[in-house]
């Protein structure tokens, strides 16, 4: 591991984490290592065996992860994942037991239902409340683990976690954060207290389109046994390049979340302006319903923007008329990108509801090229 890198700024962070101390005429990031078994005689002992137990280049990513979700922080292990579906999974399935309660926001990842169904299945109460006003707080005693989304996707409402964690940890339960939206720079779950930060690498961390990965960051200790356990019996690991890609695009989180966010923001004040538009979201600006809570426990709000445009074929003309901004799920990547996210069910959104995921053009251009899409798209 790199020295020195809690004390850093993030920028020095981001292009350096995880990177192995150098070797003369080695690479900087050495390649990935495909192999599925190792060199292993005699008895077994070392970190790689097997293919589906530990990789060379899963261990520089995840420690580049660890040290942009904990900074300078010790007793940590990450561990990643074939998706944010296979991360989040790990953490319900291994952490629950039939007669457990789990508590889940209600507005969150438009899979969580599926989830649920799967819980119950196993016997596992599940007990559902919006993120906003910390509503979760109400629905808490007795529960084994509670599960946050903050910013909540696609809603973007948000909760204090500090309060809810002590609340949990009082009552005898696990925390989990989905860290998705935020990235480890816009907001740090475990410092804040929780014992999981969860994402999707598949969004912002990576940014460009072309991976899908989890990540669970947890404190060392029998939950996260667990965690490692569950991937070694299902076998949701990630691939060799896939993990290299991830750790080759960190390197330019910082640039990448700053500018994105930026823009973000005055993507939002630009639609403020527009009477068309109602329903406008974004922890950015001062005026929304989640910035007090989010400019204390964040530092970057994120690059997402949701608003409402008065009916599905209006939301579907304004995606039309876009040119700079891809008609496509997800979020995050460099390339905006924005959906009429009714279109998939399993959110309670309306019919016109927009996720607008700001990517890295020029900010000036982005805002042009929505505004001409709105004003088309009204006529």
């Amino acid at each position: 591991m790199s020295e020195s890198t809690g004390s850093n700024g993030e920028g020095t962070r981001a292009v350096r984490a995880g990177l192995p101390e150098p070797v003369r005429n080695e690479p900087t990031l050495p390649g990935p290592a495909f192999a599925a078994h190792f060199h292993l005689p005699g008895e077994v002992g070392g970190p790689y065996t097997y293919g589906r137990d530990e990789n060379p280049t899963w261990t520089l990513l995840e420690r580049a992860i660890g040290e942009l979700e904990a900074p300078g922080q010790d007793g940590l292990q990450t561990l990643v994942f074939a998706s944010g579906m296979a991360a989040i999974s790990s953490v319900l399935f291994s952490q629950l037991r039939a007669g457990d309660t789990v508590v889940l926001p209600n507005d969150g990842y438009q899979v969580l239902p599926l989830v649920r169904a799967q819980l119950e299945a196993y016997g596992i109460e599940v007990r559902t409340a919006p993120t906003g006003g910390d509503a979760q707080l109400e629905v808490l005693d007795g529960a084994k683990l509670l599960w946050i989304e903050t910013p909540s996707n696609p809603g973007l409402d948000v909760c204090d976690i500090r309060r809810l964690v002590e609340a949990a940890h009082a009552r005898g339960a696990l925390v989990a954060v989905d860290n998705t939206l935020a990235t480890p720079l816009g907001q740090r779950p475990l410092e804040l207290g929780a014992d999981f930060s969860v994402a999707s690498g598949t969004k912002q961390l990576t940014g460009h389109g072309d991976v899908l990965l989890g990540y669970v960051t947890g404190r060392d200790g029998e939950a996260m046994t667990a965690v490692r356990r569950w991937r070694k019996i299902v076998g949701a690991i990630p691939g060799p390049m896939e993990a290299w890609l991830a750790h080759r695009s960190i390197a330019t989180l910082q640039l990448r979340v700053d500018r994105q966010n930026a823009t973000a923001l005055v993507l939002a004040e630009a639609l403020k302006r527009r009477p068309d538009v109602t329903g406008l979201r974004y922890p950015g600006l001062p005026d929304d319903p989640s910035h007090k809570v989010a400019s204390q426990q964040m530092r970057r709000y994120g690059c997402v923007v949701s608003f409402t445009l008065p009916s599905r074929e209006h939301a579907e003309r304004f995606l039309d008329a876009l040119r700079l901004v891809d008609d496509a799920t997800s979020f995050g990547g460099v390339r905006s990108t924005a959906e009429r996210r009714g279109r998939w069910g399993g959110d309670a959104v309306p019919d016109g509801f927009v996720r607008f995921s700001v990517g890295a053009e020029d900010p000036e251009d982005l805002v042009a090229d929505v505004l001409r899409a709105l004003d088309e798209s009204a006529r």
